[in-house]
């Protein structure tokens, strides 16, 4: 980056300054728009080009942004400050506001930093996290922190006034009635568009490779795109059920990529203190220790990597689709006849641990579609947590409870019917708070940028107007994607179980890492906080054992 590039910058008259966080892979096009206007350009960069879109546009600049972005803007003639977030919260943007001041900050560690933010926990984002597994938006963890949601900007102005707008949403009502083959042909015709886009790169550019439908398609369209071989790397474990590196190297080898992997083994959790600095909040998906590895690795030979986070998420490629499925079928019948069955079925298909939950739950003949679909995601349910708090906890999470999020997205969906519904429940949620934390700051943390063609919004856009019978036929999840890949990838890679980005932790904890786990857990300072360390010691146990 030129000295010109440098941040913070302003327009030409020194009004308005900005500070830009991401990319945006079409302000060379948004810079000939802004041609005729005369602005005199001073550098080659994106940020700059946000300046002058805000200058002629306002707020509606946002319409404009193709990319991944949390920016802020100041006025320096009206005294106000703009700030904006990206449509699908790739980047993150965490904020502080009292009568005197506010103060926002791509990190905790920032705005904590200010001296004057008060370190008063949240007690309701810390049953929300033992729910999900992540402190859902727009809680932190701190009781006076937030997060500005994905796809939202706020106005806040000098005399304490507050505005803030959802500028976009996706809409799944609005369906094109078109033949397999026409949507498969569309939708390729805008993944190679968005995969272009973001290939544009003036650093060294690679790939994250699973050997899974999703990357095995971006790579295979990169080599498409690309005159040199593409960079791929990977990453694997010994246990063999855990383990894709087979299925990457069969994408390699058949477009010649230049393939790096890596095994993850037990004392990788060495880096457990630094990823705890990094990513601040209560968070415990178990991916997120590959995916920080997996970033080291391709920090090592390239700037900038591809991959395909997205395509669950807008094909229905989530075993839960067919647990709701499943359950959208059956709660049809009659209950009581059908108990056995809907517990043999969804037991499965919910990946619950123990059927005595999935009967337990249809017991109760009030179970609705939230519930189930609560049932399926959680991590703890309410009774689990409840024995996890002691008297004192327990008291202080009960009067600051917050169990609608979920539920506010999915009364809020535009959809035809209960899978567009979940998509788009799933596309805010978990989405935002827990797949693109764990990328963004694995891969920051290593000075290396993810770019998500899957993710790109007009892709998506396209791909919610497509019918549900499309994306989930009968129990066959990401249906027509699947027809797209057959084009490029082995059917190996194709038509098999979906692994994910899991990591073997019941061997590990059961091995190397149980005293690990104890010595963590068990200490007394653990049980000072609130939580019952005899429960603690019950699950931990129970697990040993595999009960």
């Amino acid at each position: 980056l030129s000295p010109r590039g440098h941040q913070p910058m302003s327009d030409y008259e020194s009004r308005f300054w900005i500070v830009f966080n991401g990319e945006i892979y079409n302000y060379q096009e948004l810079k000939k728009i802004l041609e005729p206007d005369g602005f005199p350009f001073k550098s080659d960069s994106d940020t700059e080009v946000i300046i002058y879109l805000y200058r002629k546009f306002g707020a509606d600049c946002l319409k404009y942004l193709r990319g991944m972005f949390a920016f802020a803007i100041w006025d320096a003639r009206e005294k106000e400050l703009f700030v904006a977030r990206d449509r699908v919260g790739k980047k993150p943007l965490k904020y502080y506001l009292d009568k005197d001041k506010f103060i926002f900050a791509s990190e905790l560690k920032a705005i904590l930093a200010d001296g004057t933010v008060p370190y008063i926990p949240d007690y309701g984002a810390i049953d929300e996290f033992l729910t999900y597994k992540y402190v859902p938006h727009p809680k932190t963890g701190f009781k006076d922190i937030r997060k500005l949601p994905q796809a939202h900007y706020m106005i806040v102005k000098s005399d304490g006034q507050v505005e803030m707008k959802k500028y976009w949403d996706l809409d799944f009502s609005e369906k094109l009635e078109l033949s397999e083959a026409e949507w498969q042909e569309k939708l390729l015709a805008e993944l190679k568009e968005s995969v272009r886009l973001r290939m544009i790169a003036d650093v060294p550019l690679g790939a994250h490779l699973s050997g899974g439908i999703d990357s095995s398609l971006i790579v295979a369209l990169m080599a498409g795109l690309s005159e040199r071989p593409v960079k791929t790397f990977s990453i694997g474990f010994k246990e063999e059920d855990y383990n894709e590196l087979p299925y990457a190297r069969l994408v390699a080898e058949q477009y010649s990529t230049e393939h790096h992997e890596f095994i993850v083994e037990p004392d990788a959790l060495a880096v457990l203190p630094s990823m705890i600095r990094h990513y601040e909040e209560p968070y415990a998906d178990d991916s997120a220790l590959p995916s920080w590895h997996l970033s080291e690795m391709t920090r090592a030979y390239v700037t900038v990597a591809l991959n395909g986070d997205g395509g669950d998420e807008n094909f229905a490629g989530y075993e839960r689709y067919v647990a709701l499925k499943r359950f959208e079928q059956l709660k049809r019948l009659p209950m009581k006849p059908f108990f056995t069955l809907l517990g043999k079925s969804l037991y499965k298909a919910a990946k619950m641990k123990k059927f005595k939950k999935i009967w337990k739950f249809f017991e109760n003949q009030a179970a609705n579609r939230f519930d189930f679909y609560i049932s399926i995601i959680s991590f703890l349910n309410q009774a689990d947590k409840e024995d996890f708090y002691d008297r004192e906890l327990r008291s202080a999470i009960n009067e600051s409870r917050w169990s609608s999020f979920s539920k506010d997205y999915l009364d809020a969906a535009r959809g035809n019917d209960w899978l567009d519904k979940y998509l788009y429940t799933g596309i805010n949620t978990h989405l935002p708070d827990d797949l693109l934390v764990k990328v963004d700051i694995a891969s920051m943390a290593h000075a290396l940028e993810i770019r998500s063609p899957f993710l790109d919004h007009v892709f998506m856009e396209l791909a919610a107007k497509m019918t549900s019978d499309l994306k989930l036929k009968s129990f066959d999840k990401k249906y027509l994607l699947k027809k797209i890949a057959e084009k490029f990838i082995p059917r190996e890679c194709i038509y098999r179980p979906k692994q994910g980005f899991n990591v073997p932790l019941d061997y590990w904890f059961r091995g190397k890492l149980d005293g690990y786990i104890r010595e963590q857990l068990l200490d007394p300072s653990f049980a000072q906080r609130g939580f019952n360390a005899e429960y603690i010691r019950r699950i931990i146990e129970e697990h040993k054992t595999g009960a």
